[in-house]
Formats: structure tokens, sequence, C-alpha cells
């Protein structure tokens, strides 16, 4: 019996564990049920999902299609309507359970408006109450006496302390919210990256038609661009001459990503970067690792190990940030991971010497018009260092599992 009751401990520490881990994914929750396609649209359209999925200890109040009332009548611009939905995005875990057993009856809590910056006062807390007959209720601080509080429907799904997804009656009103939002000024890539750090890049992309269009195009509703510093592309450029036309694209388009990646997510985060090239190019990976070591930003292609070395632009739906070497796929360029264990040389012949990590590689023939591009780059040492002290996110978070595990089994030994 005394064994277990630890065991029991463990597996569920285990499980609890094993759920976060796998992400929480708005839309994917949501999309079970047509009646909330329209709350889905518009958290997809104003990029609020993607925040969401990033954020963790959050409650999002969804609205069915039939209680949207004014916010699908065309009448406010997308940035406003982000800020009335970031009304129902709280700051805070709230299940059924705990709704029906608020402390005093009432508590406020903070929303992803207040977050914004653009919520004056107490304009960004939902006060929420409970009353009796178990009914509870949400409304804006500070809100009109004229406006009426929504009400708790149903919970959708939960994962306890972590996301809750409750259903409420309607939307939920605030004048400061509501208020017209300016759209964003115009960007000019080509001028932006030129100013800062990366010059040559840009020169690089204004070559190419098919990659500045894609990048471009993408650049207003999300993207986030690692550009190389001139002295990376200047060492790589005798490399990058050697491609075919398609090669040259695809790697352009391998420095982009279709999503908004703040600087405070890119550090808080860890995992697989899928690039524009992995949605430009059939049947190829073209992804890569984001990781951080020590406050650094660190992006392993398995072919070479890059640093963010400055924030060229961080406003979204656009981040730009100069790295310190050109990004080489693996579908390009021979991974260092594949020249750890060069096999023995036959005997009687002459002994090869034998390779380390992070050494001078020959180029992997890429298949097709895809031509070999000669020689790969000689990579600096400190690639090797990188890489070596950029753990991979599975173990990392198995060290964690075990670590917490360890110390369960002490405390109820």
């Amino acid at each position: 019996m005394d064994l277990m009751r630890p065991l029991a401990v463990v597996v569920a520490l285990l499980a609890v564990w094993a759920a976060a881990a796998e992400g929480f994914d708005i839309l994917q929750i949501l999309g079970k049920q047509d009646e909330f396609s329209q709350f889905c649209k518009l958290l997809n359209e104003t990029h609020l999902a993607g925040d969401i999925n990033r954020d963790r200890t959050i409650t999002v109040l969804a609205v069915a299609n039939g209680d949207m009332g004014h916010l699908t009548s065309g009448h406010y611009s997308l940035g406003t309507i982000r800020h009335i939905l970031e009304l129902h995005v709280v700051a805070d875990y709230y299940d059924e359970k705990k709704l029906k057993q608020l402390s005093h009856g009432a508590t406020a809590a903070s929303t992803l408006f207040q977050r914004s910056g653009f919520a004056p006062g107490m304009a960004g807390y939902v006060n929420i109450t409970q009353h009796r007959g178990g009914k509870v209720t949400f409304i804006v601080d500070d809100a009109a006496d004229s406006v009426k509080p929504v009400t708790f429907v149903k919970q959708i799904e939960s994962h306890r302390y972590d996301y809750s997804v409750l259903q409420v009656s309607s939307v939920l009103s605030s004048p400061e919210a509501e208020a017209p939002v300016a759209p964003p000024a115009p960007v000019n890539l080509t001028d932006l990256l030129s100013k800062k750090y990366c010059k040559s890049f840009a020169g690089l992309l204004a070559a190419d038609a098919k990659a500045f269009d894609t990048i471009n195009g993408t650049k207003d509703t999300a993207l986030t661009l690692f550009c190389p510093v001139d002295a990376a592309v200047a060492a790589f450029l005798p490399k990058f001459k050697n491609l075919t036309a398609k090669a040259k694209t695809a790697i352009l388009l391998y420095h982009a990503v279709p999503d908004y990646y703040s600087m405070q997510f890119l550090k808080s985060n860890k995992g697989e970067v899928t690039t524009l090239a992995t949605t430009s190019v059939a049947k190829k990976d073209y992804t890569y690792e984001a990781q951080t070591e020590a406050d650094t930003v660190t992006l392993d292609t398995t072919v070479t190990t890059s640093t963010i070395q400055a924030t060229v632009r961080d406003d979204d739906p656009l981040a730009i940030y100069a790295v310190s070497k050109f990004l080489q796929p693996k579908e390009l360029f021979k991974s260092k991971t594949k020249d750890l264990a060069p096999a023995p040389a036959p005997e009687g012949a002459k002994k090869k010497t034998k390779k380390k990590p992070g050494s001078t590689s020959t180029a992997a023939a890429p298949s097709g018009d895809e031509a070999a591009d000669g020689p790969a780059a000689d990579d600096s040492a400190d690639d090797a260092a990188d890489k070596a002290g950029a753990a991979p996110s599975p173990l990392v978070r198995w060290v964690t599992a075990v670590a917490t595990v360890a110390a369960v089994l002490a405390l109820v030994a």
C-alpha cells in the first residue's frame, strides 16, 4: 500500500506533464464544433489565435455564431476586432468548478487587452460574478450602467491550471476596445533591411522575384524574417552563386517564417520552425530548430547554427532579426550530424583523418534541378560549441519530468 501511493502520484504527474507538452491549439479545440466557426475565423484573421496558443494559464471566452452580433457586421477594422477579442482572453485559469467556487462570489481578472497596452485604467479587466443558483456573469470593468453582463453557458474544454475554453452568451462590450484603430503604415521591406544590418541580403531578395514576392506578400499578415548580416552573406556568397535558380529561391525562403514570433516568444519557447520554403517546395522539409541558451536565441539547421545578433523590427505582424550566419538547409547541404561517425578505413589503405563535429564537409548532391552547389563552406569552431551546448527540447522536457518525479518521491517517501 505504501509503495502504490508514490507510484500513483508519479503516474499522475507524468500524465499531466505529457498532456501539457502536447501543446494547445484554440482553433483546433473550437473547430470541433461548427457553432464557433465565426469566432475561429476572427481569431485567425486577427492573428490572436497564435498569441493564445503561445500563452499559458489562460481562459478563452468563446461566443457562438448566433451570438456574435455587431462583431461580424463589417463595421470594425481587424485592429479593433482584435482588441474586442482580447477582452475574451483572460490571463488566468477558470474552469466551471472554479467559477462556481469564487472567493467572496466575485473577482476581477486581467485580459490580453489589458496586456496590449491599449486599455486605459481598468478597461482591460473583466469582473466575474457568481450569483445565486449557480449563474456566473462577465462584464468589463468600468462598463456603463446600460451595458448588460454576458453569462457563462458551458465549459468546452480545459486542462487544469493550464488552459480553459468556456462559452459565454454574447460579446463583451467596451468603448475602449471598440475604438477605431488606425491601419499600420506600409512597410518597404527592401528599405528596412538595407538600413539595418541586412543590405546584402536585401540585394539577394530583390534579385529573386519569386522569393521577394512571396516574402513581401506575407509581411502584412504574419512574417518572421531571419536576415543574415552582411558579413555572413559575404562568406556564403561563393556557394550561393553555384546554386541553381530553384535552389537560390528555396534558400532565401528558408529564412522566412509564415508566422509572427516576438523576441519574448523565441526566448521562452523551443521547437521546430516551419518556413516559407517548407510550404513552397514540394516534398521537402526545410525546417530548423529554434532554441535558447543563456538568453541567446539559436537557429540550428543541422548544417549550421546561427544566433540572433539584433532586432531589426518586432511589431506584430512583422518581426525581422539579424542573424550571424546564412541558414543552410539539410536539403541542399550535408548535415554535420551525419559526419559524427565516419566509416573505418579498409585494411591496408591509408588512414584518413577523422572529422570532428562542425568540421568542413562536402555538400550533399541535391536531386533534380536543385543541382549540387560545390563544397560546403567551412563551419567556424563556434558552430560545434553552439551545437553541443544546445540540448534538444524533448531531452529537456524529459529531464524536467524526471526531476519532478524525483522530488515527489522524496516528499511521499
